[in-house]
């Protein structure tokens, strides 16, 4: 008897076999080159609450207004690419209901334009592709992958510095739970301006360099654990003009106890997180896992298949050995 192997035992063996293949392929290659900070980023989040700003054509500081934040990140996809990281633009204006809808961020409170260059494995700073401010820390527009239960330094860009968010157990947005970090900015000089001296106290002097003070009352990042994205932000910042050398506020540029995302960038902030850790999350776990599982079940089948082979009919007598019958 002869024994052959089917077709079916060599597909199920050559199958198993490729998912075996498969599974470390996913882990060591397919995973890490999808946990990497994306580059053909272009989002938008708004941040509102109710504060104090300084209005110009008032002359004063009015209170109980609404105030809001709009940031806009875009991928430089082409200096991103050549350069090998992430290479974000960032315009940031802070608006009162006056200026919105905001036709020209240049009749905003403030309008700021940055460009953020960044490890896209690591989230580290890169110094290079006309990067502005020159920036340090270690979390800023989103955490490193991984995201750990410690503290980590984040940089604020109206301080110009970095400031420490302490992990402060999980909280839900929008019923996604992630990790919380809170942190506060004390009362800080981050420059000057020229200002009329009647707004500083100094009504003999026609123009003064005033000095420029910063604050934030309360830091609050939700952030997700495994892609970093911050999901939900709060912050209450104050900036105020002193005389100077004064140890005493002068005016108030703007101030708000908090400023939080809203309902609308909350709810896409936890879309996209969710996405994201949901793929990366069967990259390193579940599709490998279940490609190895699979895969032994398979190979093992096709292999007793082929061992066992199928029997064929008997084979048919050669008729050179054979002789003739006398007569």
């Amino acid at each position: 008897m002869r024994r052959n192997a089917s077709p079916l035992s060599l597909f199920l063996l050559g199958a198993g076999v490729f998912l075996l293949v498969l599974a470390p392929l996913l882990v060591w290659y397919v995973q890490p080159q999808a946990k990497r900070t994306p580059i053909d980023i272009d989002t938008t989040t708004v941040f509102t609450g109710t504060g104090s700003y300084f209005d110009t054509s008032k002359v004063e500081t009015v209170e109980g207004k609404e105030i809001t934040i709009t940031r806009q990140v875009r991928g430089d996809v082409a200096d991103s690419v050549k350069s090998g990281n992430a290479v974000w633009d960032v315009s940031t204006s802070v608006d009162h209901e006056g200026t919105l809808p905001a036709s020209d961020p240049r009749d905003a409170l403030q309008w700021t334009v940055e460009r953020w260059v960044t490890d896209r494995t690591t989230n580290e700073p890169v110094h290079c592709c006309e990067e502005t401010p020159t920036f340090d820390g270690e979390a800023y527009l989103k955490f490193p992958f991984d995201v750990e239960r410690r503290a980590y330094r984040w940089w604020d860009g109206t301080l110009g510095g970095v400031v420490r968010l302490d992990y402060a157990g999980t909280k839900k947005v929008q019923g996604y739970e992630g990790y919380a970090f809170k942190g506060t900015v004390e009362p800080t000089r981050t420059g000057v301006r020229q200002v009329p001296g009647v707004l500083v106290g100094k009504p003999r002097t026609p123009q003064i360099l005033a000095e420029e003070w910063y604050s934030n009352s309360g830091i609050e990042l939700v952030v997700d654990r495994r892609t970093g994205r911050i999901m939900n932000a709060a912050i209450g910042p104050k900036k105020t003009l002193r005389a100077p050398g004064s140890k005493k506020d002068a005016v108030t540029l703007l101030e708000s106890k908090r400023v939080e995302f809203t309902k609308e960038t909350q709810l896409k902030q936890v879309e996209l997180a969710s996405a994201d850790s949901d793929r990366l999350a069967l990259l390193s776990g579940t599709a490998p896992a279940g490609a190895v599982g699979l895969g032994l079940v398979l190979a093992t089948v096709g292999i007793v298949l082929v061992v066992r082979g199928r029997r064929t009919e008997p084979e048919a007598p050669n008729t050179h050995m054979m002789t003739n019958s006398p007569t």
